[in-house]
């Protein structure tokens, strides 16, 4: 939705409009914090309409949330608990000390305090700003059907190798390959959603493909 309207004048050439330049017109998007501009004075109306549904389709993007998992966004609450609680007090404690030193220009103690305090207040704000995008998701509440969903976790049969895989679908900020945690937005996951148990799937991977049978999907 826009809000305001401002017109300029701006001198650009092959414009037959009789004013100092064409009349363009800026409309504000308050969803997506950014100004629209009709690039022609010739089809300024049609182009900002354009605009407008260009608009509500952004704004549908960017409300969409993230999907992850209970343990994510546990471990997330208890990194930012851990952040506000004692690094964020015991940084303001070493900047309180280090300017107790003298000249702060040359203050090396104050100087790394203030470094580790932007980079603490910066982890703080993208911790807070990724749970209050996303949707959390508790996938033991949900009745198992066979079918693969966000938070499953699904055993997967090479179908050349007849070597099996076990992977949970989880959050992109919760990946770790190691742990059996991958990625909704990794070829495997991509191949396997809503996929059922005993279908089979071609991944789509950087060394070629590869295909797998769905084995088993579970909710734990």
């Amino acid at each position: 939705m826009f809000f305001y309207s401002r017109f300029f004048y701006f001198p650009e050439s092959g414009c037959s409009a009789n004013a100092p330049g064409p009349l363009v017109e800026y409309r504000y998007c308050k969803c997506r914090d950014r100004r629209y501009r009709a690039p022609s004075c010739h089809d300024m109306g049609a182009t900002l309409e354009g605009r407008e549904k260009e608009c509500c389709k952004d704004e549908n993007r960017v409300m969409r949330k993230v999907p992850m998992t209970i343990g994510g966004a546990e471990r997330l609450r208890a990194e930012l608990n851990e952040l506000k609680t004692v690094r964020r007090p015991s940084i303001i404690q070493s900047i309180a000390e280090a300017r107790e030193h003298g000249d702060l220009r040359e203050n090396a103690e104050y100087h790394a305090a203030r470094e580790q305090q932007s980079f603490c207040e910066g982890r703080i704000r993208e911790i807070e700003g990724k749970l209050a995008d996303s949707e959390v998701i508790d996938v033991t509440t949900i009745p198992v059907t066979g079918k693969v969903m966000f938070g499953a976790t699904v055993t997967l049969i090479n179908l050349e190798s007849e070597q099996t895989v076990r992977y949970q679908i989880v959050g992109e900020d919760e990946a770790d390959v190691k742990a059996g945690k991958i990625s909704v937005a990794s070829p495997i996951a991509r191949a396997v959603m809503g996929k059922e148990e005993g279908d089979e799937v071609v991944v789509r991977a950087p060394s070629g493909d590869i295909e797998y049978e769905i084995d088993t999907v579970e909710h734990i």
